[in-house]
C-alpha cells in the first residue's frame, strides 16, 4: 500500500488517499506525538479496510510526517 496524498485540517486531524483505498478518504487524528486513524469515509467501490490495513496506514502516515519513533513507542504497542 502507497500513501497517495495528503492534507491537513482543522483540531490536528490530517486526511490522506492510499492506492488500495483510492475513494475512501481517512481522517486521522493526533494523540500525544503521533497520529491515528479516527474515521474512513468508506466506499462501495473499494475493498473491505481490514484491521492490518488500518495498521499499515497509521504506519504511513506517521513515517511520512517523521512520527515513527513516537508511534512504535506508543503503549498500546509496548503493551503488546
Amino acid at each position: 500500500m502507497k500513501l497517495e496524498r495528503y492534507s491537513y485540517m482543522k483540531r490536528n486531524r490530517i486526511k490522506a488517499y492510499f492506492d488500495h483505498f483510492p475513494d475512501s478518504p481517512v481522517i486521522f487524528s493526533k494523540i500525544g506525538s503521533y497520529y491515528f486513524v479516527y474515521v474512513i469515509q468508506w466506499s462501495e467501490y473499494d475493498p473491505i479496510v481490514l484491521r492490518r490495513d488500518l495498521e499499515e496506514m497509521e504506519w504511513l502516515i506517521n513515517k511520512e510526517l517523521g512520527f515513527s519513533e513516537e508511534y512504535i513507542n506508543r503503549r498500546s504497542h509496548r503493551n503488546n
